[in-house]
């Protein structure tokens, strides 16, 4: 584990500068491909006896440099990049779970992780149960014998709620399964899972980690801490048909989960972050630190202003001293509170598309952790294809205004919403 703060690993980690020409900057290596210096060589890294690259839907050394940085960030012995931040969720459940296998997960989901638990993996026989996670004993109660793994977004996307993560990972220590967290909103920078007791932490690379909205990407971070040998994984203990019988346990030990996404997940499902996006992320990466700080400053003083709005009914940010999650808030990111805000305004459902429609600096758009401001209106966009009941668990209300607080000026972002709120009446009343 690096010695070194946040900040030096988020410049450093994972790069050699003696390898490759002294090169300071990472390189990218836009190849789908690499020459074995022989066949024995080939084998070699075939049967996993030596390390190297053989594909890059399997490795490559950007990637891997990505990886490093980002395992180092989370306190992880190991990281596998994937295409998207969806990519990282369905491949890791699809490399941990088979028919018949149940999860325990929180209702305050991401709109697309709760259709892919709630809608897709039924159909291969994987079901979900989702709890409200403001009481951590609900995953206690709801988890049955074919349990398998416990989920959760460590600060709901877009219902805000700071979940306990500690007093969660320890009912999963009870059932043996799992802890998974989605870090995406509260990113490295503001909180680590794994140091609560997360088992494997994932991310959108898309969002704050990128930064600047040009690139997908994901990660699965494994802590390592996990015992794959209890009984309850055979898929880790049991000779692997996919790979020539290699016992992923024996051979790889606290590693046996990270490798196995490697070289069966990516290998199977194929969803790999190509080169060129590894290369945009790193470079997002360099700056997080400074860039979150000020995300979560812009979003907290516009929490502030917007209780003071006559056309404003509610404020949903964890750092608002009123806020249920305020205590939680100040435990689990005492350094700031991420840049998503949420609102709820006077009219309802047409007011708040009115909002969304009329803005100018802040972009309707679906997508949040840019640089530049964002907008959505939830209930008919990104959460539409969820019922009432199913909206209103994550969190989702026909009033409710998503912010993506980005880093423009305070009193132009104000300004913004303030000629937005002056449309309303004229717009709903048409």
């Amino acid at each position: 584990m690096s010695t070194q703060q946040f900040a030096t690993n988020a410049l450093h980690a994972g790069h050699d500068v003696t390898i490759n020409g002294g090169t300071r900057a990472v390189p990218l290596y836009q190849t789908t491909s690499y020459v074995f210096k022989n066949s024995d060589h080939a084998a070699n890294l075939f049967s996993l006896a030596e390390p190297g690259f053989i594909y890059t839907r399997i490795n490559n050394p950007t990637n891997d440099i990505l990886e490093q940085r980002l395992a180092t960030l989370e306190g992880g012995i190991g990281a596998v990049v994937t295409a998207s931040g969806t990519a990282a969720i369905n491949t890791t459940l699809l490399t941990l779970l088979r028919s018949g296998d149940h999860i325990v997960a929180s209702s305050s989901l991401y709109g697309g992780t709760y259709n892919l638990l709630n809608v897709t993996l039924p159909r291969f026989g994987i079901t979900t149960t989702f709890v409200d996670p403001s009481d951590p004993e609900n995953f206690q109660k709801a988890a049955k014998e074919n349990t398998r793994v416990f989920f959760i977004e460590s600060l709901g996307n877009p219902k805000l709620d700071v979940l306990d993560i500690k007093a969660i990972s320890t009912y999963a220590k009870e059932f043996k399964v799992p802890l998974i967290v989605d870090n995406t909103v509260a990113t490295p920078s503001l909180l680590n899972p794994i140091q609560h007791g997360a088992d494997i932490v994932i991310h959108s690379l898309t969002k704050y980690i990128n930064g600047n909205g040009t690139s997908l990407g994901g990660v699965i971070i494994d802590a390592g801490k996990f015992d794959w040998a209890n009984g309850k994984f055979p898929e880790f203990t049991e000779p692997s048909a996919g790979y020539h019988g290699l016992v992923y346990h024996d051979a790889l030990k606290e590693a046996a989960f990270i490798a196995k996404v490697r070289i069966e997940g990516l290998r199977d499902h194929g969803a790999v972050l190509s080169p060129f996006n590894a290369f945009q992320i790193i470079q997002g990466l360099e700056t997080l630190e400074i860039r979150i700080k000020k995300h979560s400053e812009n979003a907290l003083a516009l929490a502030k202003w917007l209780q003071e709005q006559d056309q404003v009914k509610w404020v949903n940010y964890p750092g608002l001293e009123n806020s249920e999650y305020y205590e939680l808030a100040q435990q689990y990111l005492p350094k700031g509170q991420s840049g998503v805000v949420t609102f709820g305004v006077e009219g309802g459902f047409d007011s708040a598309k009115v909002i969304a429609d009329e803005t100018t600096i802040f972009s309707l758009l679906a997508n949040i952790g840019d640089t530049k401001s964002l907008i959505i209106h939830p209930a008919s966009t990104t959460h539409q294809q969820l019922s009432d009941e199913q909206q209103e668990a994550t969190g989702v209300t026909k009033d409710l205004i998503r912010l993506s607080v980005g880093l423009e000026d305070l009193e132009d972002l104000k300004s913004d919403l303030k000629q937005a709120f002056s449309k309303i009446g004229k717009k709903v009343l048409k």
